[in-house]
C-alpha cells in the first residue's frame, strides 16, 4: 500500500496544451498534489472521460475556482494521502470520486465528501465509469424531476453514459423509461439495458411517438441534453404537471417555444450544472447514493455500459472516439 512518505513528487498528466481538437491533449509532468484539509490524493488507475471534458479542451467550459486545470470529472483507484480532519478513509482504500477536475493524471486531489467505496466486484474502468454519470442522475432525474415508480420518463441521448445510467436507474426504480437515440444499434442497447421504448430520431417523431406510447398523456419527467429546437418539442411531449430537467444544451443554448403551453400544462423546467456546486451539496448526493444505490451496484441490478478503454497518453483518442457520436455507454482512460 502507498503511504504518504512514498508518493512520488511529479507525475504524468494530459494538459489541454490550448484551446482545440483533440490533438491539443499533450503528456505533461506535474508535481503530484497535496491534500489539503479535508481533502484525500487519490492513485488514479482510471479516469472516466465525459462531454464537459470535451466542451472544455475546446475553451468552452473553464474549471472552476480553485479546481485543477487539467481536465477529467472522475476518477478510480487507491488513496495514497489523507489530509487533515479525514475520519473515514485510510491508505489503501480503493474508491472512485468526482472531481471537480484533474481526473487526467496519476493522482488527483478530491473532498473526501465526493469519495465513495469501489462497488463490490468492480474493476477500477467500471468504477471510473460510475460518479460523474450516478451523481448527475440521481441529482437531475430523482432529486429535480422527483421521478417516482408508475410514472413515465424521457431521456435523450439515451445510449450515451448519462443516458445508459437514466435508463437503468429509473427502471429499476420503477419508472416506464422512454428514449430517444441516433440509430438502431443504439436504441436495441437502451432496450437491452431497461428502455421500454427506444425512438430513432432519425427516422420518428419523438413527439408523436411519445404521445403514442403513453395514450396520449405524454411524459411525466424529461431528462434533457439536447436543447436548442428541443425544448418545444419537450414541452408537445410533456404530460399536464410535468417536469422538464436541462443538464446540456448540445444543439444551441437558446430556443423559442410557446410558454402558453407551459402554463396550460403546468410545467416545470428545471436544470443544472453539477461542477461547481459546493463540496457540502456533491457530499449530499454521494451519501444519498451510498444509501440507495451502491447496493444496485454490488449485485449488478445497475452497472456502467462501458464502451472503449484508451491509455492515459492517448486521451486524444479518447475525445474522438466521444465527438465521432459513435459510442455506447463510457469512455475511460486506464492509467495504470
Amino acid at each position: 500500500m502507498a503511504n504518504n512518505h512514498e508518493i512520488p513528487a511529479k507525475m504524468t498528466a494530459i494538459a489541454i496544451s490550448q484551446p482545440g481538437g483533440p490533438r491539443v491533449l499533450k503528456p505533461e509532468t506535474r508535481d503530484v498534489p497535496v491534500p489539503g484539509p479535508g481533502e484525500v490524493v487519490i492513485r488514479v488507475h482510471a479516469a472516466g472521460v465525459n462531454r464537459p471534458d470535451v466542451q472544455q479542451r475546446k475553451g468552452a467550459y473553464p474549471p472552476p475556482p480553485g479546481a485543477s486545470d487539467l481536465p477529467g470529472l472522475e476518477v478510480a483507484g487507491d488513496i495514497a494521502a489523507l489530509g487533515d480532519e479525514i475520519s473515514r478513509w485510510r491508505i489503501g482504500d480503493r474508491v472512485c470520486a468526482l472531481t471537480p477536475g484533474g481526473g487526467y493524471a496519476e493522482y488527483v486531489r478530491v473532498h473526501a465528501g465526493s469519495v465513495l467505496p469501489i462497488p463490490a466486484g468492480f474493476t477500477y474502468s467500471e468504477a471510473a465509469a460510475v460518479p460523474e454519470n450516478y451523481f448527475t442522475v440521481w441529482h437531475n432525474v430523482f432529486e429535480r424531476g422527483g421521478l417516482k415508480k408508475g410514472e413515465t420518463l424521457i431521456v435523450h441521448g439515451g445510449s450515451s453514459g448519462i443516458g445508459t445510467t437514466a435508463i437503468q436507474l429509473a427502471s429499476t426504480f420503477g419508472a416506464t423509461v422512454i428514449t430517444t437515440a441516433g440509430s438502431k444499434e443504439k436504441c436495441d442497447a437502451c432496450l437491452k439495458i431497461g428502455a421500454d421504448r427506444a425512438i430513432n430520431y432519425r427516422e420518428e417523431d419523438f413527439v408523436t411517438a411519445v404521445k403514442d406510447a403513453t395514450g396520449g398523456k405524454g411524459a411525466d419527467v424529461i431528462l434533457d441534453m439536447v436543447g436548442g429546437d428541443y425544448v418545444a418539442r419537450n414541452y408537445e411531449a410533456a404530460a399536464v404537471e410535468g417536469r422538464i430537467v436541462q443538464i446540456a444544451v448540445q444543439a444551441g443554448a437558446v430556443a423559442s417555444t410557446n410558454f402558453a403551453t407551459l402554463m396550460v400544462k403546468r410545467l416545470t423546467h428545471t436544470g443544472s450544472t453539477l461542477r461547481p456546486r459546493t463540496v457540502e451539496f456533491k457530499a449530499a448526493i454521494a451519501a444519498a447514493l451510498e444509501a440507495q444505490v451502491w447496493p444496485l451496484l454490488g449485485t449488478r441490478k445497475v452497472a456502467p455500459v462501458m464502451d472503449m478503454i484508451f491509455p492515459l497518453t492517448e486521451a486524444w483518442r479518447a475525445h474522438e472516439r466521444m465527438e465521432e457520436g459513435e459510442h455506447i455507454g463510457k469512455i475511460v482512460l486506464d492509467v495504470g
